[in-house]
């Protein structure tokens, strides 16, 4: 495990490593299809402060809504976390207004078509404008394991990997605790993404050639 995750963290997750490039080169674009971001109140839907605080975009005020907060304790002053689940969002926070909705990597986790409606009909009802980032569900390396072709195995197949594979985010320590993982990720099509967000530009990020990510862009 050891030595699959310095791999890994070589290839995804390390300082310098291509995974974070392109998080950069992402968060370039945002700032590019929202250059009046520094005045923005945005609502990041699954997102974490540390992802805020590693770029130099700084909106005039954060909110991020995440299952699981990662700190008791608002790490600057223009962030806030909330522990709600974005396809069921309290009260007070759909009924709210942002300049931006905000979403990296997470509409693939929520749960079935169902519930990535629901994610959708928040992010339209937060803001007028959006940002909703997907990886491509026909990239041949899945993302989160980094095998080829995981996405379409048998799900007997990817649950025995996420226990084996040693590329995996992380490691399933049982037979049941891989299904459950197998089971929580469902990447998306152009055709899903364009269902969801009809009325936003799909830029495509490739790497290889080949498209690696989607994203759904509203600026007005």
């Amino acid at each position: 495990m050891g030595n699959g995750y310095s791999i890994r963290k070589r290839i995804v997750e390390g300082p310098g490593s291509p995974g974070e490039r392109r998080r950069a080169l992402r968060w370039e674009w945002v700032h590019e299809a929202f250059p009046e971001i520094g005045s923005m109140s945005v609502i990041d839907l699954g997102g974490t402060p540390e992802s805020w605080l590693r770029t130099s975009i700084r909106p005039a005020f954060v909110h991020i809504v995440n299952l699981e907060p990662s700190s008791r304790e608002p790490p600057a002053s223009w962030i806030r976390e909330i522990r709600a689940d974005a396809c069921d969002l309290p009260s007070h926070i759909s009924d709210g207004r942002y300049d931006l909705a905000y979403s990296n990597a997470v509409i693939e986790h929520v749960g079935g078509h169902s519930q990535r409606m629901r994610f959708a009909e928040a992010v339209h009802k937060l803001a007028e404008r959006h940002w909703v980032q997907t990886p491509y569900r026909y990239f041949p390396i899945e993302p989160h394991w980094l095998f080829p072709g995981f996405q379409f195995l048998p799900l007997n197949a990817r649950a025995e990997l996420s226990r084996r594979w040693p590329l995996v985010h992380t490691r399933s320590e049982s037979w049941e605790q891989g299904l459950r993982a197998a089971m929580s990720v469902e990447l998306l099509s152009r055709t899903e993404m364009t269902f969801y967000f009809p009325d936003s530009a799909l830029r495509t990020e490739r790497m290889m050639g080949m498209v690696k990510s989607l994203i759904a862009i509203k600026t007005a």
